[in-house]
């Protein structure tokens, strides 16, 4: 639990002070976050020239998170080598949030400081992502640690792997990369308005932590402790610590870097910390084997994106709008609700269904265990 906490308060003491300094930088470059005036919406209008690229500072302070989590973890007498050193898992998550976070990065460096107006092309973003997503998951798919055991799994899983459901190692890798391209984008989109994207992350990536360091605390891998007694339920994952520390830490960079950008935004985190948080969660889904347990924990990242998909489906089968504007928390704003008013509501649907997956997770253990 040390090493967790340290990443989480490291993580967020270093964005909480380093994201006004990335601010006085980014408005001495003159990096400020394109606004489209024809959308009419009035949040808008206090928007132009606010600084952008922000998602750097937590990209930034997560590994350093993790390094101080892990001098925490040297510390603790119980420590193993093996829960030390640096992981596969390590790369994977890691590797995958600055492959995202690097797309991100040249779409938003070509629209605010080459003044290109596209930005990455669609293409482009796709290239980009699909190489990310592809590269680290041929890595947790075909890396096995010592005792065999892989990033990810040749099973679909919900709260744990599904026995039934063998997919293969290559049809993991292509689930893997399918969902790195649709939750970076839902991340993205839902990035929309001051501190929803942010805040729903810290629910999102705080649940995670959880889930991490329960498995942690009931892990096959344990044969000095937990898992020495035959008869106790353990989850037969890789490197569980390894996920609680990152995913703590991204918690606490994201609440740091809230205080920043909650209305009225003084930053915004941009498509680099988008793209970046939706490819590691989608990591941190495989690493846990909850992969089909994200769309509900990330429950508002996928209502925004398929209010996207709906409106344009039906704008372009009958003509017609479903809603004022997409994604779904711009057409609350156009009926009237304050930009605060739908971004507080949309946290608590969010931590609504952070909860609700938890209990999932939860609900098994205690299923298997009384």
């Amino acid at each position: 639990m040390k090493a967790v906490v340290v990443a989480a308060v490291v993580a967020f003491v270093l964005t909480l002070f380093g994201t006004p300094l990335i601010i006085k930088m980014m408005v001495r470059l003159k990096v400020a976050q394109p606004i489209r005036d024809e959308l009419g919406l009035a949040s808008n209008k206090t928007k132009r020239g606010t600084p952008t690229m922000g998602g750097l500072g937590f990209i930034v302070a997560t590994p350093v998170a993790y390094v101080a989590g892990h001098i925490a973890l040297v510390t603790l007498p119980e420590a193993q080598i093996g829960q030390v050193s640096p992981t596969i898992t390590a790369l994977v998550l890691l590797g995958i949030f600055f492959a995202c976070g690097a797309v991100g990065f040249i779409d938003d460096y070509l629209k605010v400081v080459v003044r290109s107006t596209a930005g990455l092309s669609a293409k482009g973003k796709l290239f980009g992502q699909l190489l990310g997503g592809t590269t680290f998951g041929l890595i947790a798919m075909y890396f096995p640690s010592t005792n065999g055991k892989t990033v990810g799994s040749t099973h679909l899983s919900f709260v744990k792997d599904i026995s039934w459901l063998n997919i293969t190692k290559v049809g993991a890798v292509a689930v893997f990369v399918l969902m790195v391209l649709f939750m970076s984008n839902a991340v993205n989109i839902t990035d929309g308005m001051d501190g929803l994207a942010t805040g729903t992350s810290v629910l999102v990536f705080g649940a995670y932590a959880v889930i991490g360091y329960w498995q942690y605390k009931h892990w096959c891998g344990d044969t000095a402790g937990y898992a020495a007694d035959p008869n106790a339920y353990c989850y037969a994952v890789r490197d569980p610590l390894e996920v609680a520390i990152i995913a703590a830490g991204v918690a606490g960079a994201c609440l740091g870097f809230l205080w920043s950008n909650t209305s009225p935004a003084r930053i915004f985190m941009g498509d680099a910390g988008s793209l970046g948080l939706g490819g590691l969660l989608v990591a941190l889904a495989m690493a846990t084997h909850t992969i089909l347990l994200l769309p509900i924990i990330g429950f508002l990242y996928v209502m925004d994106t398929m209010s996207v998909v709906i409106q344009v489906i039906s704008y372009r089968t009958t003509g017609k709008r479903i809603f004022r504007l997409s994604p779904i928390h711009h057409h609350f704003e156009l009926a009237g609700w304050s930009e605060v008013t739908v971004v507080t509501r949309f946290w608590i649907i969010a931590l609504l269904c952070a909860g609700i997956g938890l209990c999932f997770f939860y609900g098994d253990f205690l299923q298997n265990t009384t």
